[in-house]
């Protein structure tokens, strides 16, 4: 957790004003590029290039940070944690960034078939998620930025199918988890909010 999520990308039939400034602002600045070219639509997967948010905008980057050995990307953060990891320690306290979605998917576990749910605000169509991100130099010498998404123990809603959550930032938490570190270590120690799980 959390593993996958789910984005729109078509910025003239977005319905969500904040989600079609966010696109217009990605458009303009990547307009014509690679990064702009790879972005992820519908399901975002570890790895895929898809749009966050920083003290400075909206930005393009892929999901995972690279693990040391090269192999494969490690896609989240515990934030119980985050402040001790080598990985994550300088970037909880200086890049911190908002992952902007419709929400989450995550999967049961129990006896029989696998269920597939998708979880969402009520009553909100977005959930925006908490991240922190870096700069990586790829096999080649490219420069490369790349986020993860912070987890916290997953409240009663999400308990009965996981252990784990994202850290849902609501509206008003957005820019002090941006620029206020104080208000960002209270955030991450706050349980999250109710979610609705619609199973697809």
């Amino acid at each position: 957790m959390c593993g996958r999520y789910f984005i729109l990308w078509e910025a003239d039939e977005e319905p969500d004003p904040e989600m079609r400034a966010l696109f217009n602002e990605i458009n303009e600045r990547y307009r014509n590029t690679l990064l702009h070219a790879e972005i992820a639509i519908g399901e975002v997967r570890p790895t895929n290039v898809a749009p966050v948010i920083t003290g400075d905008g909206a930005h393009l980057m892929h999901w995972g940070f690279p693990k040391w050995d090269g192999n494969g990307v490690v896609i989240n953060a515990r934030s119980e944690t985050v402040g001790q990891k080598a990985m994550f320690r300088q970037s909880i306290v200086t890049r911190r960034c908002v992952v902007p979605s419709y929400g989450f998917f995550e999967w049961s576990h129990g006896p029989g078939r696998k269920k597939k749910y998708l979880c969402r605000l009520t009553g909100m169509p977005l959930l925006m998620m908490a991240g922190i991100y870096n700069t990586f130099t790829d096999a080649r010498g490219n420069e490369t930025e790349n986020y993860v998404i912070l987890t916290t123990e997953a409240n009663g809603s999400v308990a009965p199918i996981h252990d784990r959550m994202p850290v849902i930032l609501q509206p008003e938490e957005q820019e002090a988890w941006l620029s206020d570190k104080r208000a960002a270590v209270e955030i991450l120690r706050r349980e999250g909010p109710e979610l609705e799980l619609e199973e697809t």
